[in-house]
This record gives C-alpha cells, structure tokens and sequence, in this order.
C-alpha cells in the first residue's frame, strides 16, 4: 500500500489524510508524517508507537515518545532512555542516551548522559572517541562540533577537523559554502573554512541559486552574490520604516 506517500497530518493532527479523505479509521493524541518504510510515529496518552498506513501497529512494543523512520531507523524513549529501532520495533543497539537525533549520511548525533554529544554509525558504534559540547547532523560527510570553549568547526564522517577553523557560530555547507559567525559578525565561508568576502553581517541566510538575504547591523536587508557584492536592497535601515 502506497497510500501513506501522499498522507499529509491532518489539521487536528490526530490522524492522516489523502486528498482530503481519512487514511484510517483510527484517531490519536497526536500523530506525525509517515517516512519509508510506511511507518508513522503516534500517541494516545502515555503510551507511542508507529502505525503502517491502515492504521495499525507496526508491532507490540509502546514508548514515551516516538519519531519518524530516517534510513531505516527511529528515535524513540523509554524510562531507560532514548534509543533507536528498525522497522518491527527491535532495538538496533542496547545503549540508552539523554537524547537522540534522526540519522543522515549513515550517522546520527546522540547526547551521554554527561551532556556530551558525539556521533554513532548504523549500527549504534560510537564514529569517534572524542565529546562535544554540542554537535549537528552530517550533510554530505561534514558536520559542526562545539569545543568546550563554546566555539564550532567541521568534522569529517570519521570526527576529524575539516579545516580547523573556529568560529562564535557555525552551519553545515550548502552548496559549497557554510554560514559562519565570528567576532565581528555573520559571513559565508568556503571548504576550507575561508571567508569568502571581508563584509560581516548581523544575519546571513544560506545561498540560493548563487544569492543569499542578509541583514546589516542598521537593521537593512539586501540581496548578495557569492563575492559579497550587493544584487538589490529589500529594505533601508529599520529607523526609516519607523
């Protein structure tokens, strides 16, 4: 049945739709999307689970909380902790964590119970030894870490430094380029962790199609190319619209 690749969550969020039309009979507390396999996350009062597109449990295990299936495995928590299954409710590895994110690029970010963060493989090995006081999810091989000092770098797939640079703040890239703070302000840098322009911004979004909507410091929005050069202003400062 592939009905559940066109369910949208119903408004009232308490089942799915298709073209307008209830995929199920069933209603819960709460329901969120369907991801391959055709499992999606629900729960009634205390107890979550995934349901396949009739409806029905996927297996006989309940939860606390339940989310959606990414590469073949969910994050759910228990009173043991959280964790991630495979499709039938098996457990993919016996560890429990304070938290866990979805998987991307084969890796998923897990936090210990120290409040630490690191990365586990498809398996649920630990990538690397080292702990992070934060980090993000992969996008193609890379991801941002954040020191003890509270500054943030790239990791490669294996948890080694991409570039060795730090900054205030960091994204993962997009199209060659990753939004980066340092002390002076928001900026784009390269792979390897260059400034691709000296101007520094109070916001900068990713780019799009080789552009990207910045905010100056007065508060004035406008429209760069990837040298950094001005394409149109959207608006003058703030004190003007005032």
């Amino acid at each position: 049945m592939n009905d559940w690749r066109r369910a949208r969550v119903a408004p009232e969020r308490t089942h799915h739709l298709v073209e307008g039309e209830p995929l199920y009979a069933a209603r819960f507390d709460e329901v969120l999307a369907f991801h391959a396999p055709g499992l999606a996350p629900v729960r009634c009062g205390s107890a979550a689970w995934h349901i396949d597109a009739r409806g029905e449990p996927a297996y006989a295990r309940r939860f606390q909380r339940t989310f959606g299936f990414y590469e073949g495995r969910a994050a759910v928590s228990s009173a043991e902790g959280w964790h991630h299954i495979v499709a039938d409710g098996a457990e993919l590895y016996p560890a429990r964590y304070s938290w866990c994110g979805n998987y991307q690029d084969s890796r998923c970010v897990v936090r210990d119970s120290d409040g630490r963060y690191g990365h586990i493989d498809e398996a649920g090995r630990p990538v690397y030894a080292a702990r992070w006081r934060y980090a993000g999810d992969y996008r193609d091989g890379i991801a941002v870490a954040q020191g003890e000092d509270g500054r943030s770098t790239h990791i490669d797939a294996g948890g080694e430094l991409v570039h060795g640079r730090w900054f205030r703040d960091l994204d993962v890239f997009h199209k060659g380029f990753a939004r980066a703070r340092d002390d002076q302000g928001w900026m784009h840098v390269d792979g390897c962790g260059q400034p691709v322009y000296a101007q520094r911004f109070a916001m900068v979004e990713p780019f799009y199609n080789g552009q990207a909507r910045v905010e100056r410091f007065d508060g004035s929005l406008e429209v760069i190319d990837e040298d950094g050069r001005t394409v149109t202003v959207l608006r003058t400062t703030l004190r003007s619209l005032w």
